[in-house]
């Protein structure tokens, strides 16, 4: 997360003892949301507590986490959440965030081609919109690995039997060409 809309450095958050937070680029307070939408958007931040000025930015957004999972947003499994408990004090705990971070490094970019080789194996196909709708559920899915994607409006869910079984068949047929192209 680089990318910056003003200015040449992170936008500075302070967070006070009332537990507000205050955006010094527009000069307003926000809220743990915006924050949350600043990531998506790719802003580059930093969240200082206004009195020490020590860098919070990892508690912050361990709390928006945090709040995303309480609504209903679970993205990580208890087993996940167990595993990753059970590595703090282990011997490998220095490893494990450098290698959190290549894995959904990985994870992003595995999208973008799967991303593409659906689009093209669907091209000027009559599976093309079932395709499209598709995608964007799975983009929605992602949202939140894939910084400065917009959030997209659901797409309604292909209801009759037949179209799932002719999307279930192409679906195989492009595990099959994306297994081809991964060796």
């Amino acid at each position: 997360m680089k990318k910056n809309a003003a200015g040449d450095g992170p936008v500075i958050i302070k967070k006070y003892a009332n537990r507000r937070l205050y955006n010094t680029e527009s000069s307003s307070y926000i809220t743990l949301d915006h924050l949350a939408t600043m990531t998506r958007e790719g802003r580059d931040f930093k969240v200082v507590d206004a009195k020490t000025d020590e860098d919070i930015t990892h508690n912050v957004l361990t709390q928006i986490i945090m709040e995303e999972e309480a609504r209903g947003q679970t993205m990580l499994p208890v087993n996940f959440l167990r595993q990753l408990i059970a590595m703090y004090g282990d011997s490998m705990q220095a490893m494990v965030p450098g290698y959190l971070e290549a894995s959904m490094e990985s994870f992003r970019r595995n999208h973008e081609q799967f991303k593409s080789a659906v689009e093209g194996a669907f091209a000027n196909s009559p599976f093309a919109e079932i395709a499209k709708r598709n995608m964007q559920m799975f983009e929605a899915a992602t949202k939140a690995f894939k910084p400065g994607a917009a959030a997209e409006a659901g797409a309604p869910v292909a209801g009759k039997d037949e179209d799932v079984a002719t999307l279930k068949a192409e679906l195989a047929r492009l595990q099959e060409k994306i297994e081809k192209l991964g060796h």
